[in-house]
């Protein structure tokens, strides 16, 4: 659920006929690297009698769509993967090796990949005024996956033009916020899709979001994770005494002297930490057990951070600050810091370096005010609508990661600034007050359940509190859910051809997967008696 995008000004960082995207040149067992793109005509509004997204409209959009039926045979299942805040084509490895790969050699299923409204190139407008984003929201993107499921074409796959929902069984699956959007999907459209997995689903959000940091707080290198703490109470500890002087040389030690905003301040130097919002480096969501898609820039950063051997200039940057906290020295600072400035900073165009405010403030109102279609602005404008996670650190007297100088106000600040009023639809501003949480949390939230939905989550995900295993949420048992020990995000959705070779702990989700999915098509075989049989593998 985080958007990457590049380090620019105030940024915030998931048919017929093809289109530029094309077949690349097979693959390990004959199978493709790359796929065509299909277009699909989807409707822009499926509640044309709702107020919210007044002045309706009787319009369409084009959406694209992609899919592989290297293991199809007629009478297969469809596997619908859900393409959530990104580009379609970043979703490609997961009908080669992933988990709809996986599942469709396992039941002679047909992959599909449905790019999410609003990003890649799944535009309803020209342009994302406030007006014209009225129509991103969770409704009517679940809507987007029944009505794709009932009028879908695949061309070159036999029965190909008549492999819609509900005379095929379709099974979802979609991860972070897709998974919660293929949890929605089976609870709304029960009667028209077969079953679904949502791997770290987020099914419950919140406005503030300081959960974020907890499995790092617990899981990461402790004496990293304890300098961090007592470097980030040091900096609190000048704001709240409003030490202008300590403060500009502690943004100074850091190459961000020029920034004016604590908050801006208080962002980037967490960025090697990560957040629920953007960062330009992989923090530890980018974590991965399977080493083609890992990035361990996270310990990369601690081993920076606690070095016993750094140089004797960068260890002199701890006591830099120390006659401000009663000399007491900053362990760890200089280290801190020199990262922050070789890796963080060093993103910035050469010209940019001596003022860092053009890579890192977030305070140019200008910038919010483009409406140039971006994933960048469709991600910001439903963080501020429906789905919340704003940045928060740990209140004072509890450790924190992130200094206190972020806050609610920070991030909302954005909201106001990107999303004016427009001629139209003045109910589709994001609220002042903050994001409409309702409007999400309404399909069952912790609570959520619906025929045939399996839900899984990772232990040491930080989106771990808006899934369904969240640590607030009542302790449930039952087959239809499973905790991966110590996972990340969604880490069930990469895999290897040969699954036996793959760790213990995916090789049993992936097992529990393949034996939920035969299930359901056991249930579909029984009530049908036609169709998908076992015996036919």
């Amino acid at each position: 659920m985080k958007l990457l995008s590049a380090l620019l000004t105030g940024t915030l960082v998931a048919f017929a006929g093809h289109t530029t995207a094309q077949v690349g040149p097979p693959g390990e067992n004959g199978r493709p690297t790359s796929y065509p793109a299909y277009n699909f005509t989807q409707q822009i509004d499926h509640f044309p009698n709702s107020p919210r997204y007044a002045p309706n409209i009787n319009a369409t959009f084009t959406q694209r769509y992609w899919f592989d039926n290297t293991y199809y045979k007629p009478g297969g299942p469809v596997f619908l993967y859900i393409g959530g805040e990104v580009e379609g084509e970043h979703r490609w490895s997961n009908l080669e090796t992933g988990i709809i790969q996986i599942l469709a050699s396992a039941t002679n299923g047909l992959g599909v990949i449905l790019e999410n409204r609003y990003y890649g190139q799944s535009w309803p407008f020209d342009n994302s005024s406030t007006d014209n984003l009225r129509f991103l929201t969770t409704e009517q993107t679940i809507a987007d996956n029944a009505y794709f499921a009932q009028h879908a074409k695949f061309p070159n796959v036999t029965g190909g033009e008549n492999l819609t929902a509900p005379g095929t069984p379709w099974i979802l699956y979609g991860g972070s916020l897709a998974g919660g959007q293929t949890a929605f999907s089976l609870v709304e459209y029960s009667g028209l899709l077969w079953g679904g997995i949502a791997a770290s689903g987020v099914v419950h959000v919140v406005h503030g979001y300081p959960e974020w940091y907890n499995p790092v707080q617990e899981n990461g290198p402790q004496d990293c994770i304890t300098r961090i703490n007592k470097i980030v109470d040091k900096i609190d500890y000048l704001i709240q005494t409003n030490n202008t002087q300590a403060i500009q040389k502690l943004k100074e030690i850091f190459g961000l002297g020029s920034l004016s905003s604590l908050g801006d301040f208080a962002m980037t130097i967490a960025f090697p930490l990560g957040g629920p919002m953007n960062y330009p480096t992989n923090t530890w969501q980018e974590l991965n057990w399977y080493p083609a898609y890992d990035s361990p820039d996270f310990f990369a950063f601690c081993n920076n951070v606690t070095d016993l051997n750094a140089p004797a200039e960068i260890k002199a940057v701890d006591l830099q600050l120390a006659n401000f906290t009663q000399g007491s020295p900053w362990t760890g600072l200089g280290a801190y810091a020199n990262y922050v400035k070789e890796v963080i900073v060093s993103t910035c165009p050469s010209e940019d370096l001596i003022d860092t405010t053009e890579c890192f403030s977030t305070q140019n109102k200008t910038y919010y005010a483009d409406i140039t279609n971006s994933g960048a602005r469709s991600y910001l404008y439903s963080t501020c609508t429906e789905q919340g996670a704003y940045q928060l650190p740990q209140p004072y007297g509890t450790p924190s990661l992130l200094s206190r100088a972020i806050d609610l106000n920070y991030t909302q600040q954005w909201c106001t600034w990107a999303f004016p009023e427009g001629p139209l639809s003045p109910q589709a501003v994001p609220s002042p007050d903050g994001p409409n949480l309702t409007w999400y949390n309404k399909y069952g939230d912790f609570n959520i359940s619906a025929p045939r939905l399996a839900l899984i989550d990772g232990g040491s995900d930080v989106w771990r509190d808006v899934c369904y295993h969240g640590h607030n949420a009542s302790t449930r048992y039952g087959e239809h859910q499973f905790l991966i020990t110590g996972g990340g995000h969604h880490w069930d959705s990469y895999g290897i051809l040969n699954i036996s070779a793959e760790p213990d702990f995916i090789r049993a989700a992936h097992e529990w997967e393949v034996r939920q999915v035969l299930t359901w098509l056991d249930e579909w075989n029984h009530k049908h008696s036609s169709g998908w049989k076992r015996n036919e593998l």
